[in-house]
């Protein structure tokens, strides 16, 4: 197993990595909206915060090898689940490839942010 980290994703927050590699497969931590040269939250609307959620999980896959094009698994927690439409519009402008998909309401997610995504992906041999 390898540790990813990457400066271009938000600075994890507790003890845990941004992702692992664990052979061919790349195991995101969740990611919120956070812009990581500021560390703060963006946006208010879940658009804008789907984007800077979809950017960070690509700057994590990308130090590992991969893009979003690798995607398999994607888990969203929603804080609202009247957000999904709006959500989805913004996702799928990114996830060409149509990976399998869990959407959940979640009762609280950190920083209140209003959307919270973790991915898995396989990397591909050279």
């Amino acid at each position: 197993m390898k540790t990813i980290n990457t400066a271009d994703a938000p600075k994890v927050i507790g003890h845990y990595s941004q992702a692992i590699l664990a052979g061919n497969l790349i195991f995101t931590s969740g990611q919120i909206p956070i812009e990581p040269t500021t560390n703060l939250m963006v946006g208010s609307s879940i658009t804008e915060q789907t984007v800077q959620v979809i950017k960070n999980l690509n700057a994590i896959l990308e130090s590992a090898g991969a893009s979003l094009d690798n995607v398999v698994k994607v888990n969203v927690y929603l804080d609202d689940l009247n957000d999904f439409d709006e959500m989805n519009r913004v996702y799928e402008r990114y996830f060409i490839n149509k990976p399998a998909r869990t959407t959940i309401q979640a009762g609280k997610l950190p920083k209140n942010a209003k959307i919270e995504m973790d991915v898995i992906a396989v990397l591909k041999p050279d």
